[in-house]
Order: structure tokens, then sequence, then C-alpha cells
């Protein structure tokens, strides 16, 4: 701040350095004086574009961005700013900041952001949709001019608001948000270049956008000049200017019409004034874009909350896709899918069946990646726990080992909990323990995923969720059994009846269901096959669906598990492996499998009362699959022509394919389900970790959460990570903490918009992208 001519809050060890260092930033800053008027070439392009658009208007030829800010040219820097040196709050008429032990939380004026009557967009550029509102050229130039006024309690940078001499000014920022994706060998990635702008006390947005959308360092340095990166510069600059104070400014004022001046649309838009005191846009938000096919956006946002700042690079990502054209920004969520499946308790490998490799083939191509080892196995070599195991090789569950014969001898290795088994296939093997039961096994997931892509999708429409694991909606009980020796004979019933008298026509020659029907606990009938043989279906005779439709769901749900845990040398023996206790003298409810109880599991997908949950009890070998998230709001995408591509998948067919990328490093989520202690697991992990960006909690005093863990029964209801962070906060010499079950109270009652940003789940958990990424190899 020295260097740039602002005092500077000190602490001793800085004013030690600042004497040192006294001579070279003095000269820094005389040099920064005789440049006060110099601007750097991202906000030449934009005054170019201003003076030249708006030459014809009065004062349009002389519009100007501040010329003395404090840049922010590295990652850090706004977070640093956004809080005074030594004290952990910062209170404004926008903005309520904290420190906090688990980052920063900043609570501004308004919790959410609102779409009605929103949008203004400049006349004399391109077309103006229907329900957006339609501004004068003259009004925007007013516009502008006052936001580059702002009052000077609102350039106060929150770093130095406890010093005797505090600093005022403006700060900036260089983004460079992607707009077309990679393609090797069709397209180089391509970024447009982004400006913002905020008086010092609303820095916060400013830690805000460059964490999701990355910081692209100090744009006077010509290495990060766009203009100069011809390869990946799509020739589109966008600038964003923070200017709340705009809804205090009248109609009249900023150039606006009498109603009975004003045209049609302008009295449909509000955009013309009867009392001279009327303010603009009713002194509510609004953000106020000017943009033309020249390559240039600007936008000025009269509010601090923070969704205005991310949706507006988001609309000046897709300006520059519709103008560079063979690109598109997609509201969008994703994942890649790997189905996964459970493989009981052991599992023959025969990866050569599916892509005709060997371990020894994978080691001649991968061996940069595997280190290979004599008895016929590979580690990797960035991750020790994925390991490669033979094309053959057979893991056992009771043995706790894979094993594999090479060249006449037998080898084997531990089959271990956090370790991954790859198959030359790419198929991958894991050992899991049940979520809720003491048992573990073996679970196998595919080598190729399935790419779930979730294009157009409007606000609230799952663009998250469809990245969420699903296993995180799941509750676990027992499994039922009503009256136990009726329920077993009807079991039997169901178990040894002969179905070959199902089929409502006479089944064609080469059918393979001419076979002789299968037995329900037959070993070559698998559990699919019966689920399928139990569900009424249109090839069945009516009367055959009317049987099935009379079974109990509960006397179905434990033919399915007894055929799951099934052994065939127990021959018609299978009843007496099962049983259930014996309770105050009669037959309890829940089964059991020898001393085992058996634990079904059960999908929820809502409530129908306050404490009750609507379920769906899923198979007994259910396994979700594992998701790598690929998208969760602002999606870049390029369509290429498939005859330009090498490596595509066994029988695609498509002419076109579609190339897709993520362009946040973080997301900003809303945990709606958090305020219910326990229940969303992953937002409590994310905020029990330190450095987050935060806003609309509650800030908790230590003393506050001490009183909180005294309730032992609430307090317990939290998962692990979110226990220990409040915890240690108790011990801690932090002043606050944010709580994932205690969001902003508005009014006297919970915000329905807290929120905060959500670190990419694929860069926190690397691992599983690597194993997705070596598994298809």
């Amino acid at each position: 701040m020295i260097a740039n001519g602002y005092p500077a809050a000190l602490t001793d060890a800085d004013r030690t350095f600042a004497e040192v260092a006294k001579g070279l930033l003095e000269n820094h800053r005389q040099k920064n004086r005789l440049l006060v008027n110099h601007r750097c070439p991202a906000d030449q392009r934009i005054e170019r574009f201003l003076q030249s658009h708006f030459s014809d208007v009065p004062g349009g030829g002389d519009l100007k961005l501040p010329g003395r800010t404090l840049v922010l040219d590295r990652f850090g820097l706004a977070r640093e700013l956004s809080l005074p040196i030594e004290h952990d709050e910062f209170f404004s008429d926008l903005v309520q900041s904290y420190r906090v032990k688990n980052g920063v939380l900043h609570n501004p004026k308004h919790d959410r952001r609102t779409t009605v009557g929103t949008f203004h967009v400049t006349e004399g550029g391109l077309p103006i949709a229907g329900d957006k509102r339609a501004v004068p050229r003259a009004t925007f130039v007013k516009m502008f001019e006052s936001a580059m006024a702002p009052p000077d309690d609102l350039k106060l940078f929150p770093f130095t608001s406890r010093q005797e001499e505090p600093a005022s000014g403006w700060a900036s920022l260089l983004l460079r948000p992607i707009v077309c994706p990679e393609v090797k060998g069709v397209t180089p990635e391509k970024r447009m270049e982004v400006r913002f702008f905020a008086p010092g006390t609303l820095v916060s947005n400013l830690d805000f956008v460059e964490s999701i959308f990355g910081n692209a360092g100090d744009p006077y340095v010509p290495v990060n000049d766009a203009g100069l990166d011809v390869m990946h510069w799509t020739g589109h600059t966008g600038a964003v200017i923070l200017a709340p104070h705009l809804t205090k400014l009248t109609k009249k004022e900023v150039g606006l019409p009498h109603w009975d001046d004003a045209t049609e649309r302008q009295q449909r838009d509000s955009m013309c004034w009867k009392t001279e005191d009327e303010l603009y846009n009713d002194g509510m938000a609004f953000k106020m874009t000017c943009r033309t096919d020249a390559g240039v956006i600007v936008t000025l946002i009269a509010d601090n909350y923070f969704g205005y700042c991310k949706k507006e690079v988001k609309t000046q990502i897709s300006y520059s896709a519709n103008l560079f054209g063979n690109a598109e920004e997609e509201h969008a969520g994703g994942t890649m899918a790997y189905p996964s499946y459970n493989l009981g308790e052991g599992f023959q490998m025969n990866s050569v069946r599916y892509n005709g490799r060997t371990f020894k083939d994978v080691l001649n191509d991968y061996g940069d990646h595997i280190e290979g080892k004599a008895e016929g196995y590979g580690i990797d070599r960035i991750y020790p726990e994925l390991i490669y195991i033979p094309e053959d090789a057979y893991a056992s569950l009771p043995e706790q080992c894979i094993r594999w014969t090479r060249d006449g001898n037998q080898h084997s290795i531990p089959l271990l909990p956090g370790n991954v088994y790859m198959a030359p296939s790419g198929y991958h093997l894991r050992m899991e323990k049940h979520p809720a039961a003491p048992s573990w096994r073996i679970v196998g997931t595919t080598g190729e995923g399935i790419f779930c892509h979730k294009p157009c999708t409007v606000s609230g429409g799952g663009k998250s969720e469809i990245s969420k694991s699903v296993m995180d909606y799941m509750l676990y009980g027992p499994v039922f059994v009503s009256d136990y020796e009726k329920d077993m004979e009807y079991v039997r019933e169901i178990i040894e009846r002969d179905y070959s008298d199902r089929w409502l026509e006479p089944l064609a020659k080469g059918d393979p269901n001419l076979r002789p029907s299968r037995k329900v606990l037959d070993q070559n009938r698998s559990l699919g096959s019966v689920i399928k043989l139990l569900t009424p279906s249109p090839a069945y005779t009516a009367e055959f669906n009317n049987w099935l439709n009379e079974i109990p769901d509960h006397i179905r749900a434990l033919v399915f598990i007894i055929k799951r845990i099934y052994w065939s040398d127990w021959g018609q023996d299978w009843d007496n492996h099962f049983g259930v206790d014996i309770v105050n003298g009669t037959y309890g409810h829940e089964l059991k499998y020898r001393e085992r109880k058996l634990v079904g599991t059960y999908l929820r997908v809502g409530l129908f009362s306050l404490s009750g949950w609507r379920t769906f009890k899923v198979r007994q070998d259910f396994i979700a699959s594992m998701k790598i998230q690929t998208e969760d709001d602002i999606s870049a995408s390029v369509v290429v022509p498939a005859r330009a591509l090498s490596h595509l998948a066994e029988g695609e067919k498509s002419e076109s394919c579609k190339f897709v990328i993520n362009s946040e490093y973080r997301l900003f989520q809303r945990p709606d389900d958090a305020i219910v202690r326990g229940l969303d697991k992953q937002t409590e992990a994310d905020l029990s970790r330190p450095g987050n960006f935060i806003s609309n909690f509650e800030p908790l005093t230590n003393q506050q959460v001490r009183e909180m863990s005294k309730y032992v029964v609430d307090f317990d209801a939290f998962s692990s990570p979110m226990q220990e962070m409040l915890k240690s906060a108790e011990e801690s010499n932090s002043s606050y903490v944010v709580c994932s079950a205690n969001p902003r109270q508005i009014d006297g009652k919970p915000t329905k918009n807290p929120r905060y940003l959500q670190i990419r789940p694929d860069l926190v958990k690397p691992f599983n992208t690597y194993v997705a990424k070596m598994a298809t190899l």
C-alpha cells in the first residue's frame, strides 16, 4: 500500500521492513504518481470503446476508468484487505465482515439477488431482449460518471479501518475466464479478459470473484496482456464496476424523460418519471450493461451481493462466446459417473475379454507411470495406493488378498482398505465397509464412465445435485419381518414355484427364455434376474401379474435379501441360516443372518411430515456410482466434427462431439439441508476446513460454541469433521467460527440463502480423478 501511495496499517515487523525499504518504496510511489494517467492495455481498450461509442453524447467522450487503483496482482491480497489488521470484524452500511476460524464470513446488506427489474441494457448496441429494460445512452453516461465518484465512506479499505490515518481508494483485479476449451489438434484454449473495479470497502467482492475464476496477475505487465496472446485470446474485453451508491440517484438526475415525453417502451420499462424525487429503478438493485459487436462489454452493478458479480462474469463469458463463434457458455451441471457393483466376497478378473490387454502390455505402454514388480504387478509412481494387478487375478475377501499365477508360481498381495486395484481393462476393485453394518464387501468400478451433462438449466434445476453421490441420501435400518413363520412360508412358496407358466405368448424358437425355467436360488440366475422375474410385465399372463401384485413389499424384500446371501451348498436348507430374536416370548421383527442383524438400505426422497421420511428400499447389493464432478454452474463448451478426432469410444457414431470444461475453481454452494445437523455431510466437511469464503451465516463466539456443545445429544448429530472443528474453536484464539447449522438471521428468521465457496471436489480429492484418468488411458 505504501508503494501505491496509500497510508498503510503496519505491525512492528512491518514498520522495520518499511524503514529499511523506504527509498525503494518512495521511488516506486513517485513513478506511480507520474504514471497516474497511464492505463494498462485492458483499460485502454475499455476507455477507447467508451469514448468512441459515446462520442456524440455530452460528456461521453471523456469517460475514464479510475486512474489510481490498488491492483490486486496475486491471489489472497483481496482477502487480507477485506478485514482490519489484528482485528476480526469490520462493519459498514453494506457489509458485515468477520475473520472466523474456518475462513472469512461476509454478510452483505442484501442476503440474495433478485431478477425482477434487475437487468438494464444500454441502447445503441446489440439488440435488447423484451424482458430487459432499455437504457438511453445519455443515462448510461450519467450513471458511469456517478459510478466513478463513490462517497468517501465507500472507498475505505477495511484493512486500514482501525488506523489513525485509514486508506481510501479503488481496488482492481484482472480475470481471464475461459470461453472455449482446448481440443488438441483442433483448437487451443480461448479466454477473454475482464477487469473488475470496486471501491475499497467492497474489496471482499474481489476476493469472491478471484476465488472462483482465478487471478490473472498484474494487468500492467506485458506477459499478462491478452492483446499479445493471440493464440488464446478471444479478442473480447469486459469491465465490471461495483457502484451500490447508484441506487440513490433520481431518474431526473440521470437524464430520463418525463412520463409525458417518454416512448411506449420507456413507460413500460419505467425509464421515465412523474415526480422529480423518483429514484432510478425505485431505489432497488440493478446492473446496467453497455455492449456492442465491437467486442467490449461494460457493466455497472448497483449492489454488493456476491451473486451479482459471479453472474455478470457468466454473462460476459456468454457474450464473448457468442461473438467468437463455435463456442458456448452453458448454465450446466455435470459429472462423470462410473457404475459400481457389489462383488461380495470374491471376484475373478478376466479383463482380456474386454480389451484384449495384459498387465505386460500396460507396463510396456505406461512404464513412466507404473513401477513394475517381479511378481507381476505394479505400483503407481504418484499414488502408491493405486496398484495394477494382472488380467487374471482373483480377489478374496475371506483371505483378504489378491492372488494370481505367474510362470507356474502363485503370488499374492494384501487386499487393504484405502487401496485401489486396477486390471488392464481399467476395471478396478476396492475393499469397502458397509456404512451401517459390520460387514465388508469388494466393490468393482468400471474403467470407462458416462458423462452426465445437464445443459440449459434454470436456477434450482438440479445442476449441483447431478454430481452428488446418492449415498448421501441413504438411510439404513433393519430388514422387516411381520410374522416370521408365515413370512418364511410365503418366501419358500416364491422360491420353489415353477415359473414356466408366466409367459403370455408362446416363446419363439431361439428366444433365450425358451430354456427350462431356472429356480429363484439357481446360481445361474442373478439377483437382477430375480428382481425382473418378480416384477409385473406385459409379457406375463394376467394371472401371473395378479399373483405378483399380491406379494407384500416386505415379502419381496425378504426374497431378494435371501437370494443375495444364498450359497449353493445350502441346498434347500436356506431357511436355517436366517432367523429373528425372541422378544418377550414372541418373534421379533428384524431379520438376522446367523448371529448378525441384516441392514437394509433405503433411499430418502423427501419428507411427508415434520418427522417422517419418504423412503424406498434399494436392492441389497446396491452400490452408488463413483462420481467425478465436471460442472456445477458455469461451463464453456465447443463442438467439433468427429472426423477430426481420434481415440473415440468404440461404436461411436455421432457426426460431432462436444467438449465441456468447468469455468470455475470454486463453486458457490447453497447448503439448504445443512441446517439439519448431520444431514449434509459434504457441507459439514467443507466448512470444517480453514480458508473458506462464507456468506449469510451467523458468526458464533467461543462462548456460544461452548453453550452449544453442552447439549450433547444435539451436538452429537453433527458429523465428525464439524464436531472436531467446533471443539477446537472453543480452545483457539479465533474470535468467531461459522457452524453449518446456523444460517444468518434476517428479521428473526433464518435466511433461505446460506452460501459458501466450495473448492471443486476433483481438486480436493485428486486421487479419484487420477484413478479415472488411468483407467481410460
